[in-house]
């Protein structure tokens, strides 16, 4: 627990066994629940997971939203956390994040990977990618956004009933940042954070990818936001 507050941190996850055992490394003991949602992998993860005593759901639907859904959920903490599995994000500092959610009234504080601490972390093609989506949505939204992809988020789960999560895929990430920017207002607050060099190999088609976020954006800003309940 920190600050009274049990902490549940959510890893997504498809054959992610090489970052497992770094991440154990670095998560907190104040952490009270690291819950993976396992996209029916083909490599150990889910047995080296639950050797470290985390829980496993397995979710065969496949999405990147739909995993973090699912992963809400089963989740039991008043506070979510959120990180990749492989090792990018600095999970040894979500005691820290939940204090600065918690001491400064904030709901949900999203971690961005901008400005680099580390130019080598990111190829320069995603770069330049996460950077076009971040200003498009800084347009879009008029609100100059930092980092509109990141896969860190810290939040209070009660936020989830403020607004409807549609998205199972990559575009999730935008989703949640953009519904919780709209329902919260300045209990919202984005934050630079440390990132690294993945461990293992990435899922991502970044061309095909970049498209759909832009025009799930734009979709997004044709309708209203957070002013519905989530539906699962």
């Amino acid at each position: 627990m920190i600050l009274g507050k049990k902490i549940s941190l959510i890893l997504p996850t498809i054959n992610e066994a090489e970052g497992l055992g770094y991440l154990k490394e670095k998560i907190p003991s104040s952490i009270d629940e690291v819950l993976i949602v396992d996209g029916d992998s083909r490599d150990k993860t889910r047995e080296i997971a639950e050797s470290f005593g985390w829980k496993v759901v397995i979710e065969k639907r496949r999405g990147y939203g739909r995993a973090y859904k699912t992963g809400f959920e089963e989740s039991q903490g008043e506070i979510i956390a959120t990180a990749d599995a492989d090792g990018t994000y600095p999970v040894e500092n979500i005691e820290a994040f939940v204090k600065e959610l918690l001491s400064n009234n904030l709901s949900f504080i999203s971690c961005s990977r901008f400005p680099l601490t580390d130019s080598q972390s990111m190829n320069r093609l995603n770069q330049i990618g996460n950077s076009a989506i971040t200003l498009a949505a800084s347009i879009l939204w008029l609100h100059p956004f930092l980092d509109i992809l990141s896969g860190m988020w810290i939040f209070k789960k009660s936020v989830l009933a403020q607004f409807v999560l549609e998205s199972d895929n990559w575009n999730f990430s935008e989703e949640i940042k953009l519904r919780s920017f709209k329902a919260l207002g300045d209990k919202f607050k984005e934050i630079q954070i440390p990132y690294r060099n993945r461990l293992g190999e990435t899922k991502l088609m970044p061309w095909k990818v970049g498209l759909e976020n832009i025009l799930y954006m734009l979709k997004m800003r044709l309708e209203p936001l957070g002013d519905k309940r989530t539906k699962a």
